[in-house]
This record gives C-alpha cells, sequence and structure tokens, in this order.
C-alpha cells in the first residue's frame, strides 16, 4: 500500500516537474520545437503517404489558417497608434532644431539604405532559386488566379505613386492598404505634431493607449504562435516534403550575411564619413549594447545600455543621447527592413511571383514605414511584414509565405535587433558629430 502511494506521490511529482519545465519554455524555442515537429510529421506524412496522417494534417491546418488572421486583425490599430505617436513626437523634435531633422534623416537614409543591401543579397544568393521546377509550381498553383489578377491589374509607377494618397482614408483602412494608411497616418501625425501642448496632449494619450492595447492583444495572439505554427508547417512540408528545407536555410544565411555586410560594410563606412572616427574602436565601444540587443531581441531593452554607452563611450552628451536614442528606437529599425525585404523577395519566388523594379521600390517604401512602425519587441516581425506583403500584392500569399519563415524568424530577430542598436548608435554619434560635438577617441 506504501509502495503504491509512493509510486503515485513520485510520478505526480515527474508530471508536476515536466508542467513547470514546459511553462518556463521560451515562446521563441516552444515556436521552433512546433516548426520542428510540424515539419517532421509533414515529411513523413509526405515520404509514406501515410493517409490518417494527411487527413489529421488537414483537419488541423484552419487552427494556423485562425493565427494568421488574428496576427493580421492587429497589424492596422499597430501601425496607425505607434506611427501616429513617433511622427507626432517631431513636432518637440523641430522644436529643438536640427537634432530632430538630422535624426529623422539619418534614420529613413539608414533604413532605405538597408533595404536595398537585403534586395541586393537576394538577387545574389537567390535562395528560392534552388527548388526543383515542379515543386515551384505545385507551390504556386493554388494562387494561380491571384497572380493573374495581379498581373493584368499592373499600373505604372507614377500612377502607383499617387495612389499612396488616399481619397478616401477610411475606405484604405477597410480595404486594408497599408501604404496609403501609412501616408495618412504620418499627415495626420505631422500635424498633430504641431498642436499646442494641451491639445496635441488627449490625441496622443488615446493612441497611446491604443499602442499599449494592441501589445496586450498580440501577447495573447503569440501564445497560439506554436500551435499554429505547427499546424501551418506540417501542412506545407505534407504537400512538399523536404524540398524547402534547403532554400529555408539558404535564406536564412542570405539574410544573416546581408545584417552583416549593411551591419559592419555599410555602418562602418557611416562611422567613417559622417561620425569621424575608426570604426573598429566605435564598435568595440557599442558591443556591449549591441550584446543586449542581440540576447533579448528587443531594442527597448537594450535602450538604456545604449544610453549609458553613448554617453559614457563616446562621450555624446546627454541632452543628445536622451533625445536622439529614445526617437531613435521607434524610427531607427534598418536591420528588421533588411530582413522584410530578403523575406519578401524569397516568399515571392517560392510561391512564383515575380517581383520586377517598380514592385523592389514599393518593398523599400513599405519596409522602411513597417520598420518604423513596429514595436521594439521580440516577435514584431511577425505582425509587420504583413504590411509589405500586402503592399506588393501579396495578400493571397501572406498565410503560406508566413509558415515558411515563422519559424527561424527568432533567430533571425536577434541578429536583425543587433543591427537595429548598432545603427542607432551610430545615428546618435553622426547627430552628437554634427552639433559640434567632441566624441571620444
Amino acid at each position: 500500500m506504501l509502495a503504491g502511494s509512493f509510486r503515485t506521490s513520485a510520478s505526480t511529482d515527474v508530471s508536476r516537474r515536466c508542467h513547470d519545465r514546459a511553462r518556463r519554455l521560451k515562446l521563441y524555442t516552444k515556436i521552433l520545437i512546433a516548426l520542428a515537429l510540424g515539419a517532421l510529421i509533414g515529411v513523413v506524412a509526405k515520404a509514406y503517404d501515410v493517409a490518417w496522417l494527411h487527413i489529421a494534417i488537414r483537419a488541423i491546418e484552419p487552427v494556423g489558417t485562425a493565427f494568421i488572421r488574428l496576427m493580421t486583425m492587429i497589424v492596422l490599430p499597430l501601425v496607425v497608434s505607434s506611427l501616429l505617436t513617433g511622427t507626432a513626437s517631431l513636432g518637440d523634435a523641430r522644436q529643438v532644431g536640427k537634432v530632430g531633422a538630422r535624426t529623422l534623416a539619418f534614420a529613413l537614409a539608414a533604413t532605405a539604405v538597408a533595404t536595398g543591401v537585403g534586395l541586393l543579397a537576394f538577387a545574389i544568393v537567390r535562395p528560392g532559386s534552388g527548388l526543383d521546377p515542379a515543386v515551384r509550381d505545385a507551390l504556386a498553383a493554388p494562387f494561380a488566379s491571384q497572380a493573374q489578377t495581379a498581373a493584368t491589374a499592373q499600373t505604372p509607377l507614377l500612377q502607383t505613386v499617387l495612389e499612396i494618397i488616399p481619397r478616401n482614408p477610411f475606405k484604405a483602412l477597410a480595404d486594408l492598404d497599408l501604404l496609403a494608411v501609412v501616408f495618412f497616418t504620418i499627415v495626420f501625425g505631422a500635424a498633430t505634431g504641431q498642436l499646442r501642448p494641451e491639445r496635441r496632449a488627449p490625441i496622443l494619450a488615446f493612441f497611446d493607449a491604443v499602442t499599449d492595447v494592441s501589445m496586450v492583444i498580440i501577447g495573447w495572439v503569440l501564445t497560439l504562435a506554436p500551435y499554429g505554427v505547427f499546424a501551418l508547417s506540417a501542412a506545407v512540408f505534407a504537400s512538399f516534403g523536404a524540398e524547402l528545407v534547403g532554400s529555408l536555410l539558404l535564406f536564412c544565411l542570405t539574410v544573416i550575411v546581408g545584417e552583416l555586410v549593411f551591419g559592419f560594410g555599410v555602418l562602418g563606412v557611416a562611422i567613417a564619413v559622417l561620425v569621424r572616427t575608426s570604426p573598429v574602436a566605435y564598435f568595440r565601444k557599442i558591443a556591449r549594447a549591441s550584446l543586449v540587443a542581440f540576447s533579448t531581441s528587443s531594442s527597448n531593452a537594450a535602450l538604456p545600455v545604449s544610453l549609458e554607452v553613448a554617453e559614457t563611450e563616446l562621450g555624446v552628451s546627454k541632452r543628445v543621447a536622451g533625445f536622439v536614442l529614445p526617437l531613435s528606437a521607434t524610427l531607427n529599425k534598418a536591420g528588421s527592413a533588411l530582413y522584410k525585404a530578403v523575406a519578401v523577395m524569397f516568399i515571392a519566388e517560392v510561391y512564383g511571383v515575380g517581383l520586377h523594379l517598380r514592385e523592389q521600390l514599393i518593398i523599400i517604401v513599405a519596409a522602411t514605414a513597417s520598420a518604423i512602425s513596429g514595436a521594439g519587441v521580440p516577435g514584431m516581425g511577425m505582425v509587420t511584414i504583413l504590411i509589405v506583403l500586402n503592399a506588393v500584392g501579396m495578400r493571397a500569399q501572406a498565410q503560406a509565405g508566413i509558415a515558411l519563415v515563422v519559424g527561424v524568424d527568432r533567430l533571425l530577430d536577434m541578429v536583425r535587433t543587433s543591427v537595429n542598436v548598432t545603427c542607432q548608435l551610430v545615428g546618435v554619434g553622426y547627430v552628437a558629430r554634427a552639433e559640434g560635438e567632441t566624441l571620444r577617441r
């Protein structure tokens, strides 16, 4: 009797420890495990033609669809609220003279250049080009009608630019015309920034609250991410087996190489030309903040360290560092923009969508806007990448495309966030130097 009671107690303890360990697992670990399990089950179902597995996978696929729809649902409130408050803050930036303008100019230029580097890296590596043509055709087949519609609905570049200006912003919201929404939000935010403080405060308080609510909802949705990723990856790999694994690894390599080229090459040149100091010494001084960003995947979490590094290691004044770095944490996410450019081009290549110069210019604009509008917290890449996919007419492929890249998002999030923070610290050095400050050698 005692032995049986002991065995029951021991079994309960083991079960409780396993449950506690599962609860302690980080979200990205759960997503990675879900991706691996889904891929394994999908590959087995495809390789051995297991009928009951295919039936089970089709039964759970709506879970993945629901996850993507929930992510899409929160995009507009998040983009409008965060972009509006960030733009409105530039009203204060103009009041302090050229500092705000220089911060904004550097952030936009760096983000656009990073997007261009991402497009160039993709053009060189072409991570999706190794797919078997039959597999690519099979992947693209469900979207053939949408592709045909997009091809026949092509408009000249000038007309595309003009259509970014919405005649009815509420219709743009309803149609998920995100570039038009972004344009109107920036104009509205800039106008809000010109109001007197007492008139501006309630507007900013409201949209700050909307941002906070959006982040709570995203937190809820992300708890479903492992289940959605499992369902989506199982469905994809059950249809196409292991053919996609090599292309996915090459996609990761393309992003990482692009981030390294921009992070050390382009920003190294910017340090030498704009900050007029040794890039090697500069990178060494800011390494601590970049490593914190890498480990936390959050530019917001790295902000206190960035402020300390800017003041104590670089010699930037508290006035400049205290203004530029918090603003840059919102505006300057060049590494994120590079990732989105490569991801969208990769998804387009896998699903047989041709994105030419016109679409690539739209990617630069949309990736810059989505990088600015995303909050500096882990997992935002899955949300804001929808902006770029919609902007280039790939709304139909969004669900299947995100299913491909979401599993490796955490690894790439660490790299791109580190580049974001590095770029922000190069920006503060540039602004300080332009303001006449002498930095430490």
